[in-house]
């Protein structure tokens, strides 16, 4: 996030007052002589923050005295006199050097400019000395600080115009990152792309979708917000509510009372807040007014380990609370230091303070404010602990650059301090991630608990979930809008917020596997689903198995129609010259049974899966077998229709068609035209194994193809025709006398066909 130009021309007029204010400026600096020296800027005040109409440095002794700052001072001053006296984890660093520090009070953003252009002079001295002047010995060659994005990021600005490298602590606003604009910047706290990577995961990983967002009103609050609600809408995650946290004053406090009230109107049962510790010393007693309870609060590394947000009365009735802290360890001996330092301020004559040698303790208590914050008692909580670690790390970062000669190789620094990896990327990044902690209530007694933790390279986040104690006695709070459809179902958006939704049951012939999807799959073709269905199923195959019991029955019955026929025609044939099977027929009868014989045959291409051979040859096997017995069938019911009631009218003809084998030549026409009808039809559109998939939802039917094509119907007009001739000369004959009268047995099959 980027100064607007307002905030810009107020800094540019702060620096033309800075020469007249360096002296009283200097006169709040702490100070050790060294060879190399460090600048710190570190909050040993807040400051009285009053409205005014351009940018003035308030003094900062005026402020109230701020604890956090003290540790992060004495954590560089610690780091110095480990590697001075040669007793830290690398008693080799600098051997022969001593480092030096310069202290600054940076209370506010103004103080952080004056004390960077109190460097900047130094450095402008040594690059451009004056005539006759000779440059400074003590300049500061690197900047440690300050403690947030907001008072970071003109330093940055301004530092970076002479190329003073700068580590801070505690800024971890992702613009920093950006070396166009910040060229000399590095921090030993991870940048906020990675806090709020993590934040994401937690959310994830309990499936909180339904979330209220506050972010405090500066640049670390304002940045992270808007990135974190920009990551939200690639993970499905809904924010309900959204705004930004001021400082409470007498004039916002209805406006921060609304919000509270506006969070509780959304149901949400999360709550995230990236927000720096300030903003919300006035924001959670409103929330405890109201008598909240059981929500979950995630927080940024800002304020989640911060004693100052533990202690406001009430809180712990809130619900659970979960966020970010930095990774530090413990160092070795600095409470001891610390103490050691409170114990020997306690015995100084506050009168003879300015009278003090210079020494270990003198050196830097050169103010009486630097020896009131020595004197006074000041436990550390696990954020005190965090940031002095940053402050730790920092200065041995500097050393083992300076160890290597060249300042430019601190970008390359890597080393360990107590068991961690230090070193920066390309942007002046650590590689560390964060560790996820909780809130923990033991009796009166507050404990942050570590719970799990998040690296950022690769990502991966692990929780204990059994570590975390939930406000309520139940498992894992739910924070969603509407809870996910089952299988099978899916999502109808019902408002503006995609995670409020009903759940819709898929139709017959879709379904879906997965929830929160707003669409139904449709099953491939040879799968099916009934309605609410998570996955499709195969369908059932319908032919006639040959082993199936309707098939063993059909063939059985098939069995007796063929033996019935073979028979009769074996019977047939052996009394061929008989005057019995002349009268009956003779020859057309074996015809007859021949092609019977053959039509029944034809139903054998009907069982088991189709073959190409079966699908050609079983409709036109049966319709040329079944029109050579009805061309028989019609010869004869003419011949004896013709006999008994057209003689007389038509002797001469008949008498010639008869002894001129016209009942044969009958026959062999009427059955060469079907066949040829059916060869056409074949040649033109042959039939092929095929696969029904309309006809049943849940099968598909085994067929084959063309069965009702034009020249299928064509095939069997001809049949139904000679069919149709077949009953009409057959009935004609039913009134003849008993031995001929064939009516009664030829005309009522017709009408069946």
């Amino acid at each position: 996030m980027s100064m607007d130009v307002g905030t810009l021309w107020g800094w540019l007029l702060l620096l033309l007052t800075a020469v007249g204010s360096g002296a009283e400026f200097q006169r709040n600096m702490l100070k050790l002589q060294g060879d190399y020296y460090l600048a710190g800027f570190f909050p040993l005040h807040d400051n009285i923050r009053t409205k005014r109409e351009r940018p003035i440095l308030e003094d900062c002794k005026l402020g109230t005295e701020n604890k956090h700052g003290y540790h992060l001072a004495q954590a560089l001053r610690f780091a110095v006199e480990e590697i001075n006296n040669r007793t830290g984890p690398y008693p080799n660093l600098l051997p022969g050097v001593r480092l030096g520090y310069h202290l600054y009070d940076t209370c506010a953003i103004q103080a952080g400019v004056l004390a960077s252009v109190n460097v900047m002079q130094d450095q402008e001295e040594i690059l451009r000395p004056l005539p006759g002047s000779s440059p400074p010995d003590d300049s500061p060659m690197v900047v440690i600080g300050p403690d947030s994005s907001s008072r970071t990021m003109p330093t940055a600005v301004l530092l970076g115009a002479y190329l003073v490298p700068q580590i801070s602590y505690e800024a971890s606003n992702e613009m920093l990152s950006n070396k166009a604009v910040y060229p000399s910047f590095f921090r030993t706290i991870p940048s906020d792309t990675i806090q709020v990577s993590a934040m994401i995961q937690v959310l994830k990983r309990y499936r909180w979708t339904w979330i209220a967002l506050l972010g405090s009103d500066n640049a670390y609050g304002l940045q992270g917000m808007q990135s974190l609600s920009q990551q939200s809408a690639y993970h499905d995650i809904c924010i309900a509510y959204q705004s930004v946290l001021p400082r409470r004053t007498a004039a916002n406090t209805q406006m921060l009372r609304n919000m509270v009230d506006a969070i509780l109107r959304t149901n949400v049962k999360t709550i995230v807040l990236f927000s720096s510790k300030s903003r919300l010393q006035g924001f959670f007693p409103l929330v405890v007014e109201r008598n909240v309870t059981g929500k979950i609060w995630l927080g940024s590394e800002d304020w989640i380990a911060s004693a100052l947000i533990a202690d406001i009365p009430g809180i712990r009735t809130l619900g659970t609370f979960l966020g970010m802290s930095v990774k530090f360890k413990v160092i070795p001996g600095f409470g001891g230091f610390e103490r050691k330092m409170q114990e020997m301020s306690r015995h100084i004559d506050r009168s003879e303070f300015s009278k003090l040698p210079l020494g270990p303790l003198g050196e830097c208590l050169q103010t009486s404010d630097g020896y009131v914050l020595a004197a006074s008692d000041h436990p550390m909580d696990s954020y005190d602990f965090a940031s002095s670690f940053n402050v730790y790390r920092a200065v041995y970062a500097v050393a083992h650059a300076l160890h290597k000669k060249l300042l430019p190789l601190l970008k390359k620094v890597r080393f360990s301090v107590g068991n961690s990896s230090m070193y920066f990327d390309e942007n002046g990044d650590p590689p560390t991630g964060y560790d996820i902690v909780a809130w923990l209530w033991r009796g009166s007694q507050w404990i942050v608990k570590e719970v799990g933790s998040y690296t950022p390279y690769p990502s991966s986040l692990t929780v204990n979930t059994s570590l975390i104690e939930w406000a309520l006695p139940a498992d894992v709070p739910n924070s969603m809008c509407s809870p996910d459809c089952d299988f099978g179902h899916r999502r109808l958006q019902t408002g503006q917020h995609k995670c409020c939704f009903d759940c819709l049951a898929c139709p017959a012939a879709t379904f879906l596997n997965k929830s929160g999807a707003s669409s139904c799959q449709p099953c491939p073709e040879k799968e099916w689903a009934p309605p609410k269905s998570e996955k499709c199923l195969q369908r059932t195959l319908l032919f006639l198995a040959w082993d199936a019991p309707l098939s063993v029955a059909l063939l059985l019955l098939l069995a007796a129609t063929l033996l019935l026929t073979t028979g009769s025609a074996v019977i047939l044939l052996l009394h061929l010259d008989t005057p019995v099977v002349k009268s009956a027929g003779g020859r057309t009868c074996i015809v007859m049974l021949a092609s019977l014989t053959a039509a029944a045959a034809s139903a054998l291409c009907h069982f088991g899966l189709p073959t190409r051979p079966g699908c050609l040859l079983k409709q036109p096997l049966f319709v040329v077998s079944f029109a050579v017995c009805l061309a028989c069938v019609t010869v004869r019911a003419f011949q004896v229709v013709c006999i008994f009631k057209f003689a007389s009218r038509l002797p001469m003809l008949y008498d010639r068609w008869a002894k001129n084998h016209g009942p044969e030549y009958t026959i062999l026409a009427v059955s060469a035209a079907v066949l040829c009808v059916s060869v056409l039809r074949v040649a033109a559109d042959p039939p092929e194994p095929s696969a029904d998939l309309r006809f049943y939802p849940d099968s598909i039917v085994l067929e084959c193809s063309h069965t009702l094509s034009p020249g299928s119907w064509v095939e069997l007009a001809c049949a139904s025709l000679l069919s149709g001739l077949c009953f009409t000369l057959s009935y004609m004959g039913k009134d003849l006398p008993a031995n001929y009268n064939e009516a009664n047995f030829i005309y009522k099959p017709c009408i069946c066909h």
